[in-house]
């Protein structure tokens, strides 16, 4: 039972961290994210991208909090690849 909630960790994780790649991806052809896709790409992704945005100083027209939650992430899987 522990190894399915290991694959389930892992496989979640690796889900968040390619919806937030595609996101960053999207936002250079339609940074008003008016397409359906990239609406639920936005949609799924600002909640994780908001707060820190909120604790990250601004960095001119970067926004860096994307950077930020695929590192964090990608520490995750580390994490959740070493149970």
């Amino acid at each position: 039972m522990p190894e399915l909630v290991a694959v389930f960790l892992r496989f979640f994780v690796i889900a968040l961290w390619l919806v937030v790649l595609g996101r960053v991806l999207v936002s250079w052809v339609d940074p008003q994210f008016g397409n359906p896709i990239s609406r639920f790409l936005f949609e799924t992704t600002e909640p994780l991208l908001a707060p820190v945005r909120r604790v990250l100083p601004q960095a001119g027209m970067f926004d860096l909090a994307p950077l930020i939650v695929l590192l964090l992430l990608g520490v995750m899987m580390r994490l959740v690849t070493a149970l």
